[in-house]
């Protein structure tokens, strides 16, 4: 079987997992709870045939035009895909962070500020001189690249807070994050590793295909397993992570409005107390003076 067979079958496959598997999240009511992750495998679904058709036409004699056509669409659905997976994380992050109010406003500020610092530290070692296609790649790898970033850090976060939020590995969060930083680890391995003029049918290849089928079956798993049920989260008062929680609840929040006088006009009143005592005091003086 020929290399290129081989990888026209992977990507069949890679199709219908990804089909299945927007069936079984939409019948398991999850697109409600993750719009954004609906969202990515739907696009996913909706431009991975025409993707592959339109390659597969560019490769002929004739397809000329077809190589454009697969250029435009290919880095659109990129640059479209790098948008919806920045809000996929931010879902899940506010998944995690559920049931903790305070946690999860100030939470959510950080994450985003954290995006747009990670983003343009991916676009500032862009050149941006000499703006045309050409620039279009980079621009769109570098927008991916600050995606996969949070991905990862992501993962790293539920990883190590696990026990302190009664996150489980078989929550539905956990699992699309583990399929996500897995991805992105997968992406800055084969960019690491990949030769200046790249093919589709180096051992590389299968191998990122290989795990891009991996992580789908694992979604396909956590999308047909029963999730487990939802628990109460009871944590102690004394513990830092209800401290924290009780803190960044009450920033930003307003409370009673109290009058307190200002330190230098307070001094002032006293003086001016002590003043009206002394003359007081001096002319009762000066009146028995007189009648003595």
């Amino acid at each position: 079987m020929s290399s290129s067979l081989i990888m026209s079958s992977m990507s069949a496959v890679e199709f219908l997992l990804t089909a299945l598997l927007v069936g079984l999240f939409w019948k398991r009511g999850f697109h409600r709870r993750f719009p954004a992750m609906g969202a990515y495998l739907a696009l996913r679904l909706t431009s991975l045939p025409i993707l592959i058709a339109l390659f597969i036409a560019s490769m002929r004699p004739w397809g000329s035009a077809y190589s454009v056509l697969y250029f435009v669409l290919f880095w659109t659905v990129y640059v479209a895909s790098a948008a919806v997976l920045f809000f996929v994380c931010l879902e899940v992050f506010r998944s995690a962070l559920m049931a903790f109010s305070g946690l999860l406003r100030v939470g959510t500020i950080l994450f985003r500020w954290a995006a747009v610092i990670s983003l343009l530290m991916s676009l500032s070692t862009i050149s941006f001189h000499h703006l045309g296609l050409s620039s279009v790649p980079p621009i769109s790898m570098g927008l991916m690249r600050s995606v996969s970033i949070l991905e990862l850090c992501l993962l790293a976060f539920l990883c190590l807070s696990m026990n302190a939020l009664r996150l489980t590995v078989r929550d539905v969060p956990f699992g699309i994050a583990f399929g996500f930083g897995v991805m992105s680890a997968n992406d800055f391995v084969l960019i690491a590793l990949t030769p200046r003029v790249p093919t589709l049918t180096t051992p590389l290849q299968f191998a990122y295909e290989s795990v891009i089928l991996a992580v789908l079956g694992v979604w396909l798993a956590y999308c047909a397993l029963p999730e487990p049920a939802p628990k109460l989260v009871l944590i102690p008062a004394n513990s830092v992570l209800y401290r924290w929680n009780e803190i960044a609840s009450a920033l930003g929040h307003t409370g009673t409005t109290v009058a307190v006088p200002h330190p230098a006009a307070g001094s002032f009143f006293l003086t001016d107390v002590e003043r009206v005592v002394e003359s007081v005091l001096a002319r009762n003086i000066k009146n028995n003076e007189s009648e003595s």
